[in-house]
This record gives C-alpha cells, structure tokens and sequence, in this order.
C-alpha cells in the first residue's frame, strides 16, 4: 500500500525536483500551487464541457502541459531542466490556432462579458481566472528563480484561449453573453 503523507513537510517545508528543501510560502511554491489548482479547475470544467468533444480533447492536453509547467517550476532552480519539462513555442501556437478556430464562428465582440452563461462557461471562465492568477504568480517567481519565457507566454495565452471557449460553448448553445451595467447606464 502506497503512503500518501511523508510528515516531512510538517516543518513548513517541502522539497523541490532539484532536491533543494525550501519554505511553502516562498514564491515558486505558491507559483506551482496556482498552476496545480488551475489544473484542478480545468478537470472540472472538462467535466461539464461535455458535448464538444474537441475543446474536452483540448483541455486534456492543457492538463498535461500545466503539470509539465509545474515540472518546470519545480525544477527551476536547476541550471538545467528536464526536456520533457519544457513548454515550446509549438504549445503557444497550439492555443492560438485553437482560439482562432473558435474565433471565426463567434459574433464581433463589443462590450465586456460578465463570466457565467451556461455550466461549462462560467466553469471555463473561472479557470481563465486562475490562469490569470497562475501567470502573476509565475511572473512574480520570475524575478528569483529561472523560469523559461514559454511557460509566462502559454499561461497568459491559456487565459485568452479559456475566455474564447467560454464564449464559443455559449454561442453554440444559442446562450447570450451578459453584460456588465453601470450606474450610469
């Protein structure tokens, strides 16, 4: 039987992939945690994405690639990282064809959209919040650690492609997006 708690971290630390025992409020630990609860949103929302088989595909893949950008920060005080870590431009271009695609069946957008909608979207929405988040944790981190430049670009990409599926799941849905109201509207 596997043993889920070592008791090592009771102290406030935790060790990273280099080896290195660091505190669990330092900046690279809260870095992976945003991208670890990020990941965690994003198997919800693939949960409630069910009839569109391409964006729950997607997604999945999304999932990998933050565990690996995980990985990546994990490592980031090695000189070098593990290739398998490594998020390439290709996974950038990845997001991009896929908002694009969405992108031309969706009406001009003209006015800022409340998060919500259908299950899905406000699911896809929230996860665009935490990948917002995720990306000012790891810009943060960028400051004292190595943190490869791809991993910043495909998280502040991964926050445009989940707007434009939240969208894009309400559109085909024949759901109309909310907009804010101002006082003085």
């Amino acid at each position: 039987m596997s043993k889920y708690y070592t008791r090592s971290g009771d102290d406030g630390s935790t060790r990273i992939i280099s080896g290195e025992k660091i505190l669990k409020d330092s900046k690279i630990i809260n870095a992976i945690g945003d991208v670890d609860e990020l990941n965690s949103s994003i198997g919800i929302a693939i949960f409630y994405v069910r009839d569109d088989p391409q964006i729950r595909s997607e997604l999945k893949g999304i999932q990998n690639t933050l565990f690996s950008i995980g990985a990546s920060l994990a490592s980031s005080l090695n000189k070098t990282e593990p290739e398998k870590f490594i998020v390439g431009r290709e996974d950038v271009e990845r997001l991009e064809e896929s908002i694009e695609r969405m992108n031309g069946k969706l009406p001009e957008l003209k006015k800022f959209v409340l998060p919500g909608g259908s299950e899905p979207s406000a699911h896809l929405h929230f996860s665009r919040s935490l990948a917002r988040r995720a990306e000012r944790s790891v810009v943060g981190a960028a400051g004292e650690f190595k943190i490869d430049q791809n991993v910043i670009k495909y998280l502040n990409r991964l926050s445009s492609y989940l707007f434009v599926a939240a969208l894009y799941i309400n559109f085909v849905n024949g759901i109309d997006e909310s907009n804010p109201v101002y006082k003085n509207d």
